[in-house]
């Protein structure tokens, strides 16, 4: 084993996701990740930059914007599509801005959930700590995981042992949950009688099952998210003409706790295996319980019948009932389950556990 020995900060380059600018949302989940650990570890006292591309924002993060064509989705492909680049991509540009700028760095950090940078990894000279933020979506993909999961053994993080388990590597993966700052987040223990759906608008979160179990409960859905696919939700509005849904738009975070706040539930209704779900501990944040399909990384975080419910998959039925339970959780179990579990610091110093480590594991090898 090795023995970690902790410096008072490190230096890291932080390269971000390629299928979206930082602040748009088309990054999904992993955008949030990126924001609050950054925050954090500057504010611990690390060197941390964010390499994202051309347009991208985060408040208080100093970013390199990088040029370049963004990269087409994994969970929009086929599992055996083979490995595609847009001419100028911005992922190759990314890691090529990585590569030529390494000695800078004590650790880079993959947040790019795409085959290139796993490829890349054997030819760099300071490690690359990879944060997978998706499960299983493609045979290319995959492999290219296994292989560096398999030679640079502690590099591999994952949200959720259920994420992880949709790989073959998967007892090869660091657990490192998730947090969020609480303090962006206020607890509101008198809710309306609406109730929410948040995340990106596309086929594999499933908006249209919510809806479906909004109009036969008679309540209001908020949808709040990134409008990620047009004819997705043009198909959901035609195919859903008299449910009593709005579109609530993409917000900033102190505008959208404020509105999930004010809903009576929230709810989660993947066709895939979330890897885990950030709007779970954001509306737990806000005292809103939350109904999921027991799928995915909301399994890991519901507590079935304390803080939420978890459903039948594909059962907009199974929402129904427990909507029509909801009143039976106790908001502020909703709000001590995140304080509890879900706090940037214990988050953080998971992170820096890990990233000690891999950094420990590459000077040892020297």
């Amino acid at each position: 084993m090795v023995a970690v020995s902790f410096k008072l900060s490190l230096r890291l380059l932080f390269v971000s996701t390629s299928v979206g600018v930082l602040g748009t949302g088309q990054g999904g989940g992993v955008e949030l990740t990126i924001a609050c650990l950054a925050r954090e570890l500057l504010r611990r006292g690390h060197d941390v930059l964010v390499a994202a591309p051309t347009g991208s924002r985060l408040d208080g993060v100093p970013i390199v914007e990088i040029p370049g064509r963004l990269q087409v989705p994994a969970q929009s492909q086929e599992r055996d599509a083979p490995i595609s680049l847009p001419p100028d991509p911005v992922l190759g540009n990314l890691w090529d801005y990585a590569r030529s700028r390494q000695d800078k760095w004590d650790a880079i950090v993959n947040f790019a959930f795409d085959w290139l940078p796993f490829y890349l990894t054997p030819f760099f000279r300071r490690p690359i700590a990879h944060f997978i933020s998706m499960g299983s979506t493609g045979d290319a993909l995959d492999g290219a995981m296994a292989r560096v999961a398999e030679r640079y053994p502690g590099t591999v993080g994952v949200y959720t042992r259920t994420q992880a388990a949709t790989f073959t590597f998967g007892d090869r993966c660091r657990i490192l949950g998730s947090g969020i700052d609480l303090a962006q987040y206020c607890f509101n223990d008198r809710p309306e009688a609406a109730i929410a759906w948040l995340g990106r608008i596309a086929p594999e979160k499933a908006l249209e099952d919510a809806i479906a179990a909004a109009r036969q409960a008679n309540v209001p859905l908020r949808v709040f998210g990134k409008l990620q696919d047009e004819a997705y939700w043009q198909r959901i509005q035609r195919d859903f003409p008299d449910a009593p849904f709005e579109y609530g738009g993409f917000l900033p975070t102190d505008r959208l706790q404020a509105e999930v706040g004010r809903c009576r539930a929230l709810l989660m209704t993947p066709r895939w295996v979330e890897a885990f779900g950030n709007v779970a501990i954001e509306a737990l944040a806000c005292g809103v319980p939350v109904i999921a399909y027991q799928r995915g990384g909301p399994a890991e975080i519901v507590c079935d019948g304390k803080t939420g419910f978890l459903v039948e998959p594909d059962s907009p039925p199974g929402l129904v009932d427990a909507i029509a339970r909801i009143d039976t959780i106790d908001r502020s179990a909703c709000r001590r389950q995140a304080e509890a579990e879900y706090s940037l610091p214990a988050f953080c110093d998971r992170w820096e556990t890990w990233l000690h480590a891999v950094v420990a594991c590459q000077q040892s090898a020297l």
